[in-house]
């Protein structure tokens, strides 16, 4: 692979997102840490799974988008390489089932550990990655984008990555993994509401144009206060150690100004922060993760 073909595939993979794939790993092994059940290898091939998701996600999306008409010149996101020419549709449909196939063989050594719970995990997080935008019924285009992210973006990804290494469930990671899932989820809401014009038009139907745009801006806020209201809540009820809490509101005021540019920005401008919120998401979960460590 030549470097322009390099940089053409590393575009198509949307590096701005990963951050969203590695965050929840992060949070899942320092709480195995804070248990005493942290193990090195089960983490490091969780997050290489979790990214791999996350690839093929976005992959299947350029793809899927742009088979269904949904992508059109008036697009105000990042550049998608089908769409633009710059990789064709199959070449991008065939490097979808690679690197879902790579997640699969990487998910064998977890589904070794963790048996039976993680090979219905890894089975259902492949099936609901393909139909988010692909098949007959994609979930993503009938407001249902911001539920599937929560939950395997937030839930699954933090509580599976605790599993196979405790090879146990726990409560207090349950209620951790809340508010990655609201920070991960409010990056696609910043995604939905730049594209609320251009879905419409392309009968896309987000959550955020079922909501409308001032609603939409309103569950952002929701989501980003809410994930600083929960590590408070489970300091207090000592469930986390206070340091978990004071840490993680250390990218506060980051969030402060995030929330006032999505309320008062639109159209390319969001892109901007459709970046910062990704990176405040993981500067959150490092944060936490380190004052539960403390």
């Amino acid at each position: 692979m030549n470097r322009n073909s390099f940089k053409l595939w590393w575009l198509a993979f949307r590096p701005k997102t990963l951050p969203a794939s590695i965050a929840p790993v992060i949070v899942g092994s320092a709480l195995a840490g804070f248990y005493n059940t942290f193990q090195i290898i089960p983490a490091v091939i969780a997050g290489i799974c979790s990214m791999l998701l996350q690839i093929g996600v976005n992959l299947a999306n350029d793809y899927y988008d742009y088979v269904k008409g949904t992508d059109t010149d008036e697009r105000l996101g990042p550049t998608r390489v089908t769409k633009s020419n710059l990789i064709s549709a199959r070449q991008v449909k065939i490097v979808t089932y690679m690197v879902f196939l790579l997640a699969v063989l990487f998910g064998l050594y977890l589904i070794k550990i963790g048996g039976w719970p993680i090979l219905i995990i890894g089975i259902v997080s492949i099936i609901s990655a393909l139909l988010y935008s692909g098949g007959p019924f994609p979930y993503g285009y009938r407001g249902l984008g911001d539920v599937f992210v929560f939950i395997f973006f937030g839930l699954i990804a933090v509580n599976g990555t605790f599993y196979v290494q405790a090879l146990t469930f726990n409560y207090v990671v349950f209620l951790s993994s809340l508010p990655v899932g609201f920070l991960i989820t409010a990056i696609l809401v910043v995604n939905n509401l730049r594209d609320i014009p251009t879905d419409k038009k392309t009968g896309k139907h987000t959550l955020a144009v079922i909501m409308g745009e001032k609603n939409t801006k309103v569950e952002f806020l929701v989501l980003m206060t809410v994930s600083y209201l929960i590590p408070v809540i489970l300091s207090v009820l000592k469930l986390i150690p206070v340091w978990g809490a004071l840490l993680s509101l250390l990218s506060l005021p980051l969030a402060v100004k995030d929330i006032k540019f999505v309320f008062t920005r639109n159209g390319t401008e969001l892109n901007k922060a459709l970046a910062k919120t990704a990176q405040i998401a993981l500067l959150y979960c490092i944060s936490f993760s380190i004052g539960v460590l403390l």
